[in-house]
């Protein structure tokens, strides 16, 4: 498959290209190459990281997109550094016609994933998985694109100077790998957060033929025929004039796209050092739905469901002083705050800007009944895991875990041994941990895989679930807004140190309410408990299915 050496054609010698004719010395002309293959590399890094970033908020799991990107976009640099031997008779109009292609696909493919993901995605059927193949088909013409870079560009090097294979190799390679590095830097610390994903990746693609441009037609402009000279320089305006074009249409066409996925009363979309924050409807008698990355965290319509099924069971007991890891929309501590005897309630969140907009929005802060207004609640901005790793104390009566799904790879910290372990040492003797574990009946390999974790951490445990609509449970951490795909129960565990499962406390709206005394509530939590919660028997640990 590997050729040696490329057939002579008959009746002549191997083909010996002659030194470049440039308009500059020698030397000069080596940097301005070396600067191109940086330019380059730096582009295609930008197009690779956009492409992983993509996938990973519009189809989740960020580990699974990310290997399907790279494994996909590493096979075709093979092929496309195979298939470039064929244009080395050709070396300046090819890499002229390959800069353009790559402008034109890499900058656009944030766009049409987009596109696809708001346009297609609920259509179902044959288009439910459109985004994951249009992800596969841009990560296999960008990947050719790229690998077919680094042969032309060495054989336009060898024309200016003849040098050995491997000095000239270590210069393309170290011009490549440094470029590589200020891609990768500036996609999450410049492009991402100042510009975003959309105009981001436009702008790469206009720095990427205008690179790419310049080199052919200014460096080696006299080894192309007049009509290769006009046929690229016209491509390559028309492709800066698609992209400005797209750019200049960017916030118009994500607007559309938004109201396409959230519906038509997006009232806020706010990017924050952390994720993408929306919030829609809140007003006019419309229920508020908040939407993280993509996933809909708040469902209005069922929301207050999910959190007193979250919280009301933890609280039998004492509850002097609650900590809430997560719960930076202030749903959680909204139904803490219910219970007369609770004195304090720490909150560590990540995301600064989603504990703003609880404080702020009006819909939002009035859904959690301004909680972060309440004096006997402080907030903290911190990770979870290294808040835990820092504090040593048992200082809690209840801890609230109100974290992102276990079935996302980028929580499963927040789902460790480790964690655990640290959130044992924070409860104070007799403290309980309640737990979300994700739907029972749709995945209950990882529902029952987090309660053996947590009993190998040393907690008992006592098993529950609450129980959605017949279309679906809306509510609750990473729901899909679409009811066809919305689960129908979700799964919690009550955790206590030590190897007895808690007494699990079902709610008063439950026709056989057992542990949970109505004297422990105060008026307003007795009426807010009308969550029906159904226990699961510790038994189905060892079901032989898992």
């Amino acid at each position: 498959m590997i050729e040696p050496h490329a057939p002579a054609r008959p009746g002549t010698s191997p083909w010996q290209p002659g030194p470049a004719r440039l308009p500059v010395r020698p030397g000069t002309g080596r940097f301005l190459v070396l600067v191109c293959v940086f330019v380059c590399a730096a582009c295609g890094l930008v197009y690779e990281l956009e492409l992983v970033a993509f996938a990973s908020y519009l189809i989740g799991d960020t580990v699974t997109q990310a290997s399907v990107v790279l494994s996909v976009m590493v096979f075709a640099m093979g092929i496309g550094s195979l298939a470039a031997k064929r244009l080395r008779w050709h070396a300046a109009a090819g890499f002229g016609a390959i800069e353009t292609a790559l402008a034109l696909v890499g900058g656009c493919s944030a766009m049409a994933l987009y596109a696809v993901f708001a346009w297609t995605g609920g259509w179902g059927g044959v288009w439910a998985d459109g985004p994951r193949c249009l992800l596969v088909a841009f990560s296999l013409a960008i990947g050719l694109l790229v690998g077919a870079e680094v042969p032309l560009l060495m054989e336009l090097i060898q024309r200016i100077r003849r040098q050995d294979a491997g000095g000239a190799v270590a210069d393309l390679f170290a011009a490549d790998y440094v470029g590589a590095l200020v891609g990768g830097l500036a996609f999450p610390f410049l492009l991402l957060p100042f510009l975003g994903q959309l105009t981001g990746a436009l702008l790469t693609g206009s720095v990427n033929v205008v690179a790419g441009g310049a080199l052919v037609l200014g460096l080696f402009h006299r080894d192309l025929t007049r009509r290769a000279r006009w046929t690229l320089l016209l491509v390559g305006l028309a492709v800066l004039a698609v992209l400005a074009s797209a750019a200049a249409l960017a916030d118009e066409f994500e607007r559309a796209a938004r109201h396409a996925v959230y519906g038509k009363d997006v009232r806020v979309a706010l990017q924050t050092n952390v994720q993408e924050v929306v919030l829609a409807g809140g007003t006019h008698g419309h229920p508020l739905d908040l939407f993280l990355d993509g996933r809909l965290r708040v469902g209005g319509r069922d929301e207050r469901r999910y959190h007193e099924a979250l919280v009301h069971p933890a609280m039998s007991g004492s509850h002097t002083r609650v900590l809430i890891l997560g719960g930076g929309d202030g749903l959680a501590a909204r139904e803490v705050l219910r219970y007369g005897g609770v004195r304090r309630v720490d909150v560590v969140e990540l995301d600064s800007g989603l504990i703003g907009l609880a404080r702020s929005d009006p819909a939002l802060s009035a859904l959690n009944g301004h909680a972060f207004d309440d004096p006997r609640v402080r907030v903290t901005t911190a990770d979870a895991l290294d808040w835990l790793r820092g504090e040593r104390r048992p200082a809690y009566d209840v801890v609230i875990a109100d974290l992102p799904d276990p079935g996302i790879t980028a929580s499963t910290k927040l789902y460790s041994l480790e964690f655990y372990d640290l959130a044992r040492r924070v409860l104070a003797p007799g403290g309980r941990l309640v737990v979300h574990a994700g739907p029972v009946t749709a995945r209950p390999r990882v529902f029952w895989t987090v309660a053996s974790t947590l009993g190998a951490a040393g907690f008992g445990i006592s098993p529950y679930r609450v129980l959605g609509h017949d279309s679906g449970f809306p509510a609750g951490p990473d729901r899909s807004a679409g009811a066809p795909r919305a689960p129908h129960d979700w799964g919690f565990l009550l955790a206590a140190p030590g190897g007895s499962a808690p007494r699990l406390a079902l709610g008063p709206g439950d026709p056989n309410p057992r542990t949970l005394s109505r004297a422990e509530l105060t008026a307003d939590a007795r009426a807010a408990a009308r969550t029906r919660i159904e226990g699961l028997p510790a038994s189905t640990l060892v079901h032989p299915r898992y």
